[in-house]
């Protein structure tokens, strides 16, 4: 049994695990889930001192802490490990951006050429050259319609404007187990793409999972089911 803290990505909201979370119940774990500050002023710091407060008033935490990081969150959980309550047992970045040290996030899209990657993949996949962003093609394509209609209709807030505005200030990785999940279908950081930053920042290869950016909502069984390891990697 171990416990999965979950930190959301760019919309901050503990209900972006809410398919997940029973999952991972029905499989014998833990989960502690957080709404992160939305507060423009509100950076790296704030952000582990949300996750660290909701593990703190958790309680009774069971088996080893796997912290999973959705998105933007890879800037933030790296900063995590060593200041949780309890230790971190292992890291999974999901679909996330990897930091290289000093990046800020509002400089990784450039220096990773992740627009390029995407318009790439979108005339690959017939969606022509460069489309312009749209929530529901480029997040939603794969989840329920009314999970969908769910996450739209609540709104929410951007993320803050400090958080894309700081360097990222560790000098290495964390000296922590890392995996990382990527969606292969996942329109908005490419499946290859990902191939490429995730192994020259970490030296790792991405398992590749089912489903586009927004696995937890498209595809939790099987977003579980590789978290606790019961399928072969």
């Amino acid at each position: 049994m171990a416990t999965f803290t979950l930190v959301p990505g760019a919309d901050g909201r503990a209900w972006f695990w809410h398919r997940l979370v029973p999952e991972l119940q029905a499989r014998g774990h833990d989960a502690v889930t957080m709404d992160l500050p939305s507060d423009d002023s509100a950076g790296l710091e704030e952000f582990v001192g949300a996750v660290a407060a909701a593990v703190g008033q958790h309680g009774g935490l069971a088996g080893p802490l796997v912290l999973v990081a959705q998105s933007l969150a890879g800037f933030s959980a790296p900063l995590m490990c060593g200041r949780l309550p309890v230790p971190v047992a292992e890291l999974v970045l999901l679909n996330a951006m990897v930091p290289a040290p000093g990046e800020t996030a509002g400089d990784w899209w450039e220096n990773t050429g992740q627009a390029e990657a995407r318009s790439a993949y979108a005339l690959a996949t017939g969606r022509g050259a460069d489309p312009e962003f749209d929530l529901r093609a480029d997040f939603f394509h794969d989840v329920p319609a009314e999970v969908t209609e769910e996450a739209l209709a609540a709104g929410g807030n951007p993320p803050p404007a400090a958080l894309f505005a700081q360097p990222w200030p560790l000098t290495r990785w964390p000296e922590v187990p890392t995996r990382f999940l990527q969606g292969r279908e996942d329109r908005f950081f490419p499946l290859e793409f990902q191939r490429l930053v995730v192994r020259d920042r970490l030296g790792l290869e991405v398992e590749e999972i089912p489903g586009g950016h927004l696995a937890a909502l498209s595809r939790p069984a099987e977003l579980a089911d590789r978290l606790v390891r019961t399928e072969p990697v």
